[in-house]
């Protein structure tokens, strides 16, 4: 059983990585799409009580915000790996405003998560820690290290 977090500012690639990758054989759990609070806690109880693999594709910018999944996922057993995309804000915005209209993050709402962001670390509960870089034509994914 595995839990994976995506984690890093709006427009890195989290949902895209998520879609091409995980789509098969993780639920998504992704408030954006769900809406509330609320509906996220169902589905993501519904996972774990079922021992279903799951993705978060959530910005997930601090540790306080990744920990209710992380100790969730590890008191029903599973596997916790993270997810860390590159989060250069001038990169951020660039894609952002190639989305279409009604997908656009307001600039603020960049800067702000930029501002709150935490670079994850292995000892807040992760099994696995990987870094992500958007590259010519997909991903590059590196093994994940703490001293930076």
């Amino acid at each position: 059983m595995e839990a994976i977090l995506l984690c890093g500012i709006q427009a890195t690639g989290k949902s895209s990585f998520c879609k091409q990758r995980l789509f098969g054989t993780h639920v998504r759990i992704n408030l954006d799409m769900l809406g509330t609070r609320h509906r996220e806690a169902l589905l993501l109880r519904a996972c774990l009580e079922a021992g279903q693999p799951f993705v978060v594709d959530n910005t997930s910018p601090t540790r306080r915000d990744r920990q209710p999944y992380i100790v969730a996922a590890r008191s029903a057993g599973f596997r916790v790996i993270g997810y860390y995309f590159e989060s250069k804000i001038a990169d951020a915005i660039v894609r952002n405003e190639a989305r279409e209209a009604n997908e656009q993050v307001p600039q603020r709402g960049l800067h702000g998560t930029y501002a709150r962001l935490e670079v994850p670390r292995l000892d807040e509960g992760f099994d696995e820690l990987h870094y992500v870089r958007l590259v010519a034509g997909g991903f590059e994914v590196q093994p994940w290290r703490d001293d930076g």
